[in-house]
């Protein structure tokens, strides 16, 4: 009985041992076909991908490089002047810090000396120790008057290039005379300063900066239908109050300060990257894969960090006008009087003036194609050709230093 005991714990054991094999080899062969569908998946993914990707990333190359033979129509030589430049930047960090780099690194060559300072710095006890030809005086907000008194004192010749016309010209105003030579970015500000008793005032406004706003192929999740990137004053929050549901409808991008300010804010708010300041890079990023980017200038009478007591209206172009333009995408902006004179309306750049006329532009020339991106190309090309800061500075030390 003992024997027999064990013969039928042996034959037990061999018993679980075949089924714990037969089950390992069931495992194993489920574990082999679930791997087999997981490659096939993966293959299918890829497959759908490359179907998917392949195409658009050939689109984009070609458009890119169509950018860039046209680029290369834009080129122009440019006079190095024989003169020493001492370049006030406005030292005020960002967002001032592209501009005062864009202004310099421009500077640097159309000029055979550059010295570059800040407003922080004793500006005229460096100028008193360089003597330099000019001293250009970017923004000029932060910058102490006597630094400008005690250089005209000793035979330097001063210009102020302000960059915020209209909007601080309670503060502009009892700085400007101090200059032998005053530029404005705003228009309407020329006939101010010279009532004012200004001398030489000179419309210039600001540009593109090429080496950062430029055609580029961004990656894919930069990529957008609709694009604004700016503050939210409250003309603008007015105005996409109006507009806020259809552009929750597409897929949109908004990037800057205070767009809680929306009165429909949760609706759009997953479109919006609330209280993001962009540097230069990532802003050509947006609008180079952005379809329509939006310009929407800055109301004259905004309540919002407003200093223009005397209620001087805005009809110039804002810097973001050429910025924009630069980067070769279809720019759609609130038209301004004197635009006209830099791009010429449907033909360079879209305009609108109400919020159901942004919509409908919107709608029409996403799906047209070939008329939104022939309009791009044209006002990238007016840009580099004409609105850039080489152009800008290229102009301003033509008058301060004219041909005989």
């Amino acid at each position: 009985m003992q024997l027999a005991a064990s013969t039928r714990v042996r034959r037990s054991k061999w018993r679980l041992y075949r089924l714990a094999r037969r089950k390992g080899k069931g495992q194993a062969a489920r574990r082999r076909v679930s791997a087999v569908k997981a490659s096939e998946s993966r293959m299918a993914q890829l497959e759908q991908g490359r179907n998917h990707g392949y195409p658009l990333g050939w689109e984009h190359g070609y458009w890119y490089g169509k950018c860039e033979s046209v680029l290369k129509l834009t080129e122009q030589p440019i006079e190095i002047r024989p003169i020493h430049v001492l370049f006030v930047a406005t030292g005020k960090g960002f967002p001032y810090s592209p501009l005062d780099e864009a202004v310099a690194a421009t500077l640097r060559g159309l000029v055979s000396r550059l010295t570059v300072t800040d407003s922080t710095q004793p500006v005229s006890q460096i100028a008193a120790r360089i003597r330099p030809d000019i001293v250009i005086v970017l923004d000029g907000l932060h910058f102490e008057i006597k630094h400008v008194d005690e250089m005209r004192s000793m035979g330097i010749r001063t210009a102020i290039w302000f960059t915020d016309d209209p909007y601080y010209t309670d503060i502009t105003a009892a700085l400007a005379t101090h200059y032998d030579e005053v530029f404005t970015l705003e228009l309407t500000c020329v006939d101010f300063y010279r009532r004012l008793g200004c001398g030489k005032v000179h419309y210039l406004p600001l540009g593109a900066f090429p080496v950062e706003f430029r055609p580029r192929n961004p990656v894919r999740n930069k990529r957008h239908e609709i694009c604004f990137i700016g503050s939210a004053y409250w003309r603008r929050v007015a105005f996409f109050d109006e507009v806020t549901g259809y552009l929750a409808s597409k897929d949109t991008h908004i990037s800057g300060i205070w767009w809680e300010r929306l009165r429909d804010y949760p609706t759009i708010a997953d479109k919006i990257a609330l209280g993001r300041w962009l540097g230069p890079r990532d802003t050509a990023e947006m609008y180079n894969g952005s379809k329509i980017v939006i310009n929407m200038h800055r109301a004259f009478d905004d309540e919002t960090f407003n200093n223009n007591s005397a209620g001087i209206h805005a009809v110039s172009p804002n810097p973001r006008t050429f910025e924009i333009s630069a980067c070769a995408t279809l720019q759609l902006t609130d038209a301004r009087d004197d635009l006209v004179h830099f791009y010429i309306p449907d033909v360079e750049i879209v305009t609108y003036s109400s919020p159901q006329e942004m919509v409908e532009k919107i709608d029409y020339y996403l799906t047209h194609e070939e008329e939104r991106q022939a309009i791009a190309m044209r006002g990238m090309y007016r840009t580099m050709r004409d609105h850039t800061y080489a152009r800008r500075l290229d102009a301003m030390l033509s008058i301060l230093f004219p041909l005989p």
